[in-house]
């Protein structure tokens, strides 16, 4: 067992950030149980497909809605509070949910309610969680942290949450939403033993939007973190389109049912424990910036092979290396990003990032709908592919200085904005 908690979580990273990391992995698995849960709540009260498809715009509405004034409250307050206060809170809505679930007074509206309040309690625990591992680790340990940390959300929200949420669902409706709220209350549990280290603290402007407007100053002054950015948001986009219709995609080019689809969702998963293992390896051994090229490269091809293929073993083979790099190039462009951004920008730093994502998916899934609509069911894929061709050719020689994004930038503002004081306050 020692041996496997070393490998797991080695001791270098610190005791703080094994509280974290268990934190993260039974949260993932309530995240999870959900995922799966959720949609077959809001199935046993309407089959309207409106009122299906607002229930996954109400997830991530509030992500377009409040990410960036997240981001300041992240750099503003304790972001250890920030994250157990929202974890409290979505106890509380699990337990309306569930009291409304055994009264027989839920509805629609309830449900979908009760969504979009996960969504806005997601905005801003996600965005703090985001700031935490800098806190914790040193830079060059970063990327073996984050790939734990992502392993536990492929295991949890991916492989073992939403079979167990579709299968606690089957036996009673309230009862995947219990299992949250018991996986979220032991999380918080478990993040309040994590110590974090004095904050410097920084002058706030009285003003939100000023607030906001420092941060994206400071990213869009920085060439190789807004190149990032900008290459994370588009290439959302083309995976986004090609993804918006993979369960038809599954049905209607491969020819699988609902258990081939699952397969699907399998292959990846276990794509992404294979970049978690191999992911230390590939950090000694291969430049950041070859990593991140040929992440790429995979991805752009990614959407090639999905668009040329019918045979079901040959997608799964192309979704299993997918799963791969998802894992090694979420791991790496998080790790670069968190060692070239200031202390006091993580938060808003990063909940420009979380909303580029979130944006680009659900633009990218407008246009892959529309696409598929006019030109068939592989013509996403092919628009992926395409677009992502075009993004590659364009970041190509400027990914090698996104890798090493932090040399030669010291860990303070641009020049022009006013330094922070040097007070400390304690983070916790």
């Amino acid at each position: 067992m020692s041996r496997l908690g070393e490998s797991l979580a080695p001791a270098r990273l610190g005791r703080g950030f094994r509280w974290l990391l268990a934190s993260s992995w039974i949260t993932y698995l309530g995240d999870g149980i959900t995922l799966a849960a959720g949609p077959l709540l809001v199935a046993s009260q309407t089959q309207n497909p409106l009122a299906v498809a607002m229930a996954a715009l109400l997830q991530r509405l509030p992500w377009l809605l409040f990410g960036l004034y997240a981001g300041v409250l992240a750099d503003r307050v304790s972001r250890r509070a920030i994250v157990i206060g929202t974890g409290l809170v979505r106890v509380g809505v699990l337990a309306l949910l569930i009291a409304s679930i055994l009264t027989h007074r839920v509805d629609v509206a309830v449900v979908l309610a009760a969504l979009f309040l996960f969504g806005v309690n997601e905005t801003f625990a996600e965005t703090a969680t985001a700031t935490l591992l800098p806190m914790l680790v040193d830079k060059s340990d970063l990327g073996t942290a984050n790939s734990r940390t992502l392993a536990g959300m492929i295991m949890g929200s991916q492989m073992a949450g939403p079979p167990i949420g579709a299968a606690l669902f089957a036996a009673g409706m309230a009862l995947p939403f219990v299992s949250e709220m018991v996986c979220v209350l032991a999380g918080v549990l478990l993040l309040a033993k994590v110590g974090l280290p004095a904050r410097t603290r920084r002058e706030q402007s009285s003003r939100v939007r000023e607030e906001i407007r420092e941060g994206w100053h400071w990213l869009w002054g920085h060439s190789a973190v807004r190149t990032l950015a900008i290459t994370i948001f588009t290439f959302n986009i083309t995976f986004g389109a090609a993804w918006s219709v993979l369960v038809l995609y599954a049905r209607e080019r491969l020819g699988t049912g609902a258990v081939g689809f699952g397969l699907i969702t399998t292959a990846m998963a276990i794509g992404g424990l294979a970049g978690t293992v191999s992911y230390g390896w590939l950090e000694r051994h291969v430049p950041l910036g070859v990593i991140m090229r040929g992440g790429l490269i995979i991805e752009t091809l990614t959407h090639l092979a999905l668009a040329l293929t019918r045979w079901m073993w040959l997608a799964l083979i192309i979704f299993t290396i997918f799963g791969a790099h998802a894992l090694i190039w979420g791991t790496t462009s998080t790790s670069v990003r968190q060692r070239a951004v200031p202390e006091e920008f993580q938060g808003r730093v990063a909940s420009v990032y979380l909303t580029g994502v979130v944006g680009g998916i659900v633009i990218g899934s407008a246009v892959g709908g529309t696409v598929a609509s006019v030109w068939g069911i592989t013509a996403p894929f092919w628009f992926g592919f395409a677009g992502s061709a075009i993004i590659l050719a364009f970041i190509w020689r400027s990914l090698l200085q996104i890798a090493h994004a932090d040399e030669g930038h010291r860990a303070d503002a641009p020049a022009g904005q006013a330094p922070a004081r040097q007070a400390v306050q304690a983070d916790r």
